[in-house]
């Protein structure tokens, strides 16, 4: 392609611009109709970003005007500035005029912060290229957490050079260079500390925005910044030391790796570790909360199992010669934290779950049974826990279970059923009915609670639903009679529910469907008892008018439909047009 050719084609039409500017016009007309529109602002900065249509300046000026208390719209402003631009001064203008009108945001601090480091830099990158000046404001990476911060914030700093600096391979020259006081690293450290006294004195009480400057301080290598960091983290101790959150960071801070927290062989990570612990102590001593202890027992969990989340993951924690140090302290940190009266029902399950972890079946069994008769008497998970703790204790002792074995079981289910709703013993209903599904005197007898607690409760209207739960397991135990005689039972109950009633019209239109005489009667008087309670609603009269026009004739299913619109009215519509 000769060069001729190659500028037609490059050459933009009229047609190119046209495009752009109707797009332009369209997004003013837009943000003058919806000025409060944040994201539509937002969109239309893009916009003019990627085109580079010259309205960029314009549509800031114009959106700040708007939203002056939108801090991200100050951000954008001040990037664009120095970024495309390269026009510090006016970035730093409108950082200032952001931190005047929106004093409270963090994002703004940390933003200006890395903005003016980010200049400094570039200033040193220029006398480095110029040979005036040696090394970097940016810190060596030599820790993994370091290298992760870098990578997620490399836009920060730009890189100086491509090569790493060691400070033993200077020359005489530049080692004589660096005894000079690097005028950079001290301005820069000027910066640093007005910035973080203002932004603390705008924001004393926020945690996130000193952990994030203490991170900026410590990717950064200034003049006294070890000196900085420690009085960073001193005041931090004397403004947070009653908040469980600084604790819980400190303690990790300890931890440089902590994919490798689990490695507890190696001695760097066993001594990072013991040292987070005493931190933990620490913090304990300092805020005796429960959140406190869940954080401490939390961090030993993840130390020893793993990922707590991974319960069901077999784990035989006895086996693990190195863990057995950290298995006594987390079983006496449960200790303090049951005697201080800061154990709560999610620790006593872990309490419970971890004895369990060990194969300490016994002692598990032994410290349910003092939560649920004391503290704990109405915490829902530990009684499921109790309770399925007792059947492998029954089913362990032999195949079949005794007399003695089912009694002891039921006395406890029906002691915590009769005490808690229905709608909270979801999983204790569950677990009950398939314990005792093969045995016919005690499945009754469950029968009968049910029927109580349904008539205490009342049945559900949409979720779990105890009476559909048992009828299916009757009709696939006994047929379809034992069920048919049972939801029968359940709908004369005082608020049945209405998923009994969707569950029964479904298994009885299913029998329907495959020629039971009986089906389509039973389903018919299912609708019309649900609709004396539930006339207003509209799914039960569409699955009513649905059934008939596909089982029964134009007269039932006309009959039907006009009823619903009687009652409905308007919203008639909503189960189909009438076949009339």
């Amino acid at each position: 392609m000769t060069a001729k050719e190659n500028k037609k084609k490059k050459k933009k039409s009229l047609a190119d611009f046209s495009g752009v500017r109707r797009i332009v016009v369209l997004y003013r007309m837009a943000t003058s109709r919806f000025k409060g529109d944040v994201e539509l602002w937002f969109q239309f900065l893009e916009f003019c970003r990627e085109r580079k249509n010259g309205r960029m300046k314009k549509a800031l000026a114009q959106a700040i005007r708007f939203h002056p208390k939108v801090p991200g719209l100050w951000i954008y402003s001040a990037a664009w500035e120095f970024d495309h631009n390269l026009n510090a001064a006016a970035a730093r203008a409108l950082m200032h005029s952001g931190l005047r009108v929106c004093p409270g945001s963090e994002d703004l601090w940390v933003e200006y912060l890395r903005m003016e480091l980010t200049f400094l830099n570039k200033l040193k990158t220029r006398k480095v290229i110029l040979g005036e000046d040696v090394g970097s404001l940016v810190r060596s990476l030599k820790d993994g957490n370091e290298k992760q911060w870098r990578d997620e914030n490399k836009e920060l700093f730009m890189s100086l050079e491509e090569r790493e600096v060691d400070d033993k391979g200077f020359d005489v020259e530049k080692g004589e260079s660096n005894k000079k006081v690097d005028l950079f690293k001290e301005q820069g450290y000027s910066i640093l500390r007005t910035v973080y006294k203002g932004a603390i004195e705008a924001l004393p009480a926020s945690f996130s925005l000193r952990k994030r400057l203490l991170e900026i301080l410590e990717a950064t290598d200034l003049a006294n910044s070890e000196e900085m960091r420690n009085e960073i983290l001193a005041e931090m101790r004397r403004d947070f030391s009653k908040d469980a959150e600084y604790w819980e960071w400190l303690a990790r801070l300890e931890i440089k790796d902590p994919g490798s927290i689990l490695d507890i062989d190696g001695e760097n990570v066993h001594c990072q570790v013991d040292k987070a612990v005493q931190v933990y102590e620490e913090a304990v001593q300092a805020v005796p909360s429960a959140v406190m202890y869940s954080l401490y027992i939390g961090f030993l969990m993840h130390v020893i199992v793993g990922r707590i989340e991974e319960t069901e993951k077999s784990v035989i924690l006895s086996a693990l010669a190195n863990a057995t140090e950290y298995i006594s302290h987390l079983l006496r940190v449960f200790e303090r934290a049951e005697a201080m009266g800061s154990l709560t029902e999610d620790l006593a399950h872990q309490y419970i779950s971890f004895y369990l972890q060990m194969g300490k079946l016994d002692e598990a069994r032994k410290l349910a049974e003092k939560f649920c008769d004391g503290k704990f008497s109405d915490a829902v998970q530990l009684w499921v826990l109790r309770i399925s703790i007792e059947m492998r204790c029954t089913s362990r002792k032999s195949p079949s279970l005794s007399k003695a074995d089912l009694l002891s079981v039921f006395e406890l289910l029906k002691k915590v059923l009769a005490k808690i709703t229905v709608s909270d013993t979801e999983d204790l209903w569950i677990m009950a009915l398939k314990f005792f599904a093969n045995n016919r005197h005690y499945f009754d007898k469950l029968l009968e609670v049910s029927i109580v607690s349904l008539a205490r409760d009342g049945g559900s209207d949409n979720g779990f639903s105890l009476s559909s739960a048992i009828v299916n397991l009757v009709l696939q135990k006994d047929g379809i009679q034992q069920a048919r005689d049972l939801y029968k039972r359940f709908i004369a109950l005082p608020h049945p529910g209405l998923s009994i009633y969707q569950n029964c019209i479904e298994l009885e239109m299913n029998l329907a469907a495959v020629g039971d005489r009986e089906g389509l009667v039973n389903a018919r008087k299912l609708f019309e008892s649900a609709l004396t309670t539930y006339k207003q609603d509209v799914s039960l009269w569409r699955d009513y008018y649905s059934m008939e026009t596909k089982m029964g004739t134009s007269e039932t299913a006309n009959a039907v439909y006009w009823r619903a619109r009687k009652i409905l009215g308007d919203a008639v519509a909503l189960i189909g047009p009438s076949r009339a």
